[in-house]
């Protein structure tokens, strides 16, 4: 069931989304080369409990994986799509694309925001994977409005992506999120202009474009969790939480800033 968000609830979700967004700007300025993962997941977790919230991912069970996820933050790297396990034995090295994906619950609501940095200096190859990416979570953002549809927004996504021979995610998708980090409705990366859902205010949902240099396969490792590209190709991902406003859209996860 979609939940549509009272005033009460818009500011506990504004206080839990600035959150998220403070945690991957804190991200930017750690991530570098010889930078474990784990290290970032507890600078990420130490924040969190600071500020009064609770980790979104830490824990978090499904009924498909035997063990819980044990990380404050999604840890992926290079072809690591998402759900990347932070380690002390994973080391960022130069060049390398490093995604984090984390979310945060104050006052019984969350925020859940996700971006892909660049380890040093990266190849032009990636560079513009990232921009590309980062560019079709915002046309995504730029569709979401009242009266439009679910598929207008993937449409938009879809569109900036495809014609630069670029593979799309479509085994994974954004997401309602409120009182639950996962709520109603999906929201697809690709979708038909008019078709889907109809956007009205008071919606909270997240945009979360995945995006890789190869095949449109995925494969989930070992582990449970870690989702990668099937054929070694590189792979970003960007995403916001957002609140659907009678004038168009707010970002609730403003990391950009």
């Amino acid at each position: 069931m979609i939940t549509f968000k009272s005033d009460r609830d818009i500011v506990k979700m504004r206080n839990a989304g600035r959150l998220v967004a403070d945690i991957l700007k804190l991200m930017r300025d750690l991530v570098k080369p010889g930078v474990d993962t784990l290290t970032l997941d507890l600078a990420a977790e130490d924040l969190i409990r600071k500020s009064g919230g609770r980790p979104a991912f830490k824990n978090y069970k499904v009924s498909w994986v035997p063990v819980a996820f044990p990380g404050t933050i999604c840890a992926s790297i290079n072809n690591e799509v998402v759900h990347g396990i932070p380690s002390k034995d994973r080391i960022l090295q130069e060049g390398d694309i490093f995604t984090v994906d984390t979310g945060a619950s104050i006052d019984g609501f969350f925020g859940d925001a996700c971006c892909t940095y660049a380890v040093g200096q990266i190849s032009d190859e990636r560079k513009r994977l990232l921009d590309i990416t980062l560019q079709s979570l915002h046309n995504g953002m730029k569709a979401v409005k009242q009266g439009a549809t679910l598929g207008d927004v993937g449409y938009a996504v879809e569109q900036t992506v495809v014609p630069h021979g670029y593979g799309l995610v479509r085994d994974y998708a954004g997401h309602g999120i409120g009182r639950r980090p996962h709520e109603a409705p999906q929201v697809p990366n690709y979708g038909k202009p008019g078709s889907g859902l109809v956007i009205k205010p008071r919606m909270t949902f997240c945009v979360e474009p995945m995006v890789m240099t190869g095949a449109e396969e995925v494969k989930t490792l070992d582990d449970g969790w870690t989702v990668v590209t099937a054929d070694g190709s590189d792979a970003a991902h960007f995403e916001n939480t957002l609140l659907v406003t009678d004038n168009g859209v707010e970002i609730l996860t403003p990391w950009e800033e």
